[in-house]
């Protein structure tokens, strides 16, 4: 079974062309903020030379575009690039074709579909890095795009962990299957045999939907238009865990995690996780 960085890697049946390994970017990242200054000496290549140095560059800039200035918490922007990896890959399962593919931005109707709310601003701006940088290097595509921009969005938020990135995956502008995303709404049991179906068991499950930690929400209920879903928002921590089920004043609980915490199948998993940080970061990044 294959957590989302596998889905991400394998499922599509993506060309491995290179890997990036971020095991220095987190604080140097933070260095880079401070100074206004960014850093291209944040990824460490693990085969140097197979590694496009045009990612280098791209890191940096998105290193500075997903941090707040003021605080150093992760923003808007990084929040809705981890969400738009997620909707681009999750467009599959095991009957079907697509998925990481980049057709998130480069199909036009599917920024329009109801279930890719909230994404319509971090999509032009994806699309327009990825022609940015493919004017350097031809071998820039959407789909690495989207997914080198969630992995630098995810260890650019406090405690975030380092995540080995790999590129090399092809484009398509033919918009993928609807109805294979999740509902917000929808009760475990069917959102536990949806997640089976894209080769994620229960608890597999449980650990991914943990980025809900570092996830506002603007379009499930538009009165609480912002709300996050834990107290720390700008923060990859496990809050989120403990938040689905004391749901504290001002944090917006999706009925599908509240579904999930409580299911018998999952809720031991979801315990598990609260003020566990290192076991969460451990599960969310297996292979």
């Amino acid at each position: 079974m294959y957590m989302l960085r596998s889905i991400i890697i394998l499922a599509t049946g993506a060309s491995l062309a290179s890997a990036l390994d971020f095991m220095e970017y987190g604080n140097k990242a933070f260095d880079a903020i401070k100074r206004n200054l960014p850093d291209i000496e944040i990824i460490k290549p693990r085969q140097l030379a197979l590694c496009p140095a045009v990612w280098t560059l791209v890191a940096s800039e998105l290193s500075t575009t997903f941090l707040n200035t003021t605080d150093l918490l992760c923003n808007d922007d990084a929040r809705a690039a981890i969400r738009a990896a997620f909707h681009d890959c999750a467009s599959w399962n095991t009957s079907v074709t697509g998925g990481c593919d980049g057709s998130l931005i480069l199909a036009p109707e599917e920024l329009t579909r109801s279930e890719n709310n909230g994404l319509q601003d971090i999509g032009p701006k994806l699309l327009a890095l990825t022609k940015k940088y493919q004017a350097i290097d031809s071998s820039v595509t959407a789909a690495d795009m989207i997914q080198f921009a969630s992995s630098v969005a995810i260890v650019s938020c406090p405690l975030g962990p380092r995540v080995q990135t790999f590129v090399g995956r092809k484009d398509s502008s033919t918009a993928n299957v609807e109805g294979l995303l999740p509902d917000v709404n929808a009760p475990s049991a069917d959102l536990i045999t949806l997640f089976a179906n894209k080769g994620i068991n229960a608890d597999e499950l449980i650990a991914l939907i943990g980025a809900h930690s570092s996830s506002k929400q603007f379009h499930v209920d538009e009165t609480q238009a912002g709300a996050p879903q834990d107290d720390t928002p700008g923060e990859w921590d496990v809050d989120f865990y403990a938040d689905t089920s004391s749901k504290p004043a001002g944090v917006f609980v999706l009925a599908s995690d509240a579904s999930l915490a409580a299911d018998p199948q999952t809720s031991a998993t979801f315990q598990s996780f609260v003020g566990a940080q290192a076991k969460w970061n451990g599960a969310f990044t297996q292979r």
